[in-house]
């Protein structure tokens, strides 16, 4: 008996260290505030993703929810940066020792975010009122932003993009797939869809008129569009127009197909 009751003692012991090495600690922070019509709602983050859907009211609504397992979710600083242009939210995460520069949040490209070894996840839920733009940046996660009103643009390294505006839709990642659905084609300059390991798709309005460079190493080219052929033509790469042409669409991909769709 005695040994059995050792024997128990060990397995009771081993689960629950196996129960504290995968547990998970968590917190929510939740912000809202008004945003002007014509400026923009920014979410930065590092870990996690980003999902942003319209707002039922005129305020911008934002959830964040961290969790770790080895590291500390309440060393990571959600903060709220109100400036000109809109508002800025990021993930802050603690600033290493020996790093370059302090960790900030600063709107656009701005800002620095050096994690090291900090596996806090932060996943961003946002409600975006209506004419308000949305941008949601964001490194090992996917970026979701679906039924918006104003233009969007999402960009990530580590996870697949999903756009679908009646504004202007833009979109970059690395290693995932791109969908873009945009009921505006009145971009000025050009309008890139980038990614190198994943299809690109994208909807845009039956009115555009645009230059397109296409190009893939590893997939096919389709367009629901009659495209004029004015340069180089082939089933990876492909420069033509749609319409009368005018502004530049570039969409580039390695390992992936193409894909331009006709919407209404």
């Amino acid at each position: 008996m005695r040994r059995s009751f050792s024997l128990g003692i060990l397995a009771l012991a081993a689960a629950t260290a196996t129960a504290l090495a995968t547990s998970t600690w968590a917190e929510e922070f939740r912000w809202s505030g008004a945003v002007a019509p014509g400026k923009a709602v920014e979410v930065k983050g590092v870990n996690g993703g980003i999902e942003a859907s319209p707002a039922s009211g005129g305020e911008v609504e934002l959830i964040a929810r961290k969790s770790g397992r080895r590291s500390d979710p309440s060393q990571v600083e959600i903060k709220v940066v109100e400036h000109g242009g809109g508002v800025t939210i990021c993930a802050v995460y603690p600033t290493p020792a020996g790093a370059a520069g302090p960790n900030e949040c600063l709107p656009g490209s701005g800002g620095h975010m050096n994690t090291r070894d900090n596996d806090v996840k932060v996943e961003f839920t946002v409600r975006v009122p209506e004419g308000v733009r949305f941008v949601g940046r964001t490194v090992n996660g996917g970026v979701t932003a679906e039924g918006l009103s104003a233009d969007a643009e999402a960009y990530s390294v580590n996870g697949g993009v999903t756009v679908a505006s009646s504004g202007l839709a833009r979109a970059q990642t690395v290693n995932g797939s791109i969908t873009a659905t945009m009921g505006r084609a009145d971009w000025t300059g050009s309008l890139d869809l980038k990614t190198v390991n994943g299809s690109i798709t994208v909807e845009l309005p039956s009115s555009v008129s645009a230059r397109v460079e296409a190009k893939t190493v590893n997939g096919g080219i389709e367009s629901d569009f009659p495209l004029t052929v004015t340069g180089r033509f082939g089933p990876r790469r492909v420069s033509g127009t749609i319409g009368g042409g005018g502004r530049d669409l570039r969409l580039e991909t390695v390992n992936g197909g193409i894909h331009i769709r006709q919407g209404r």
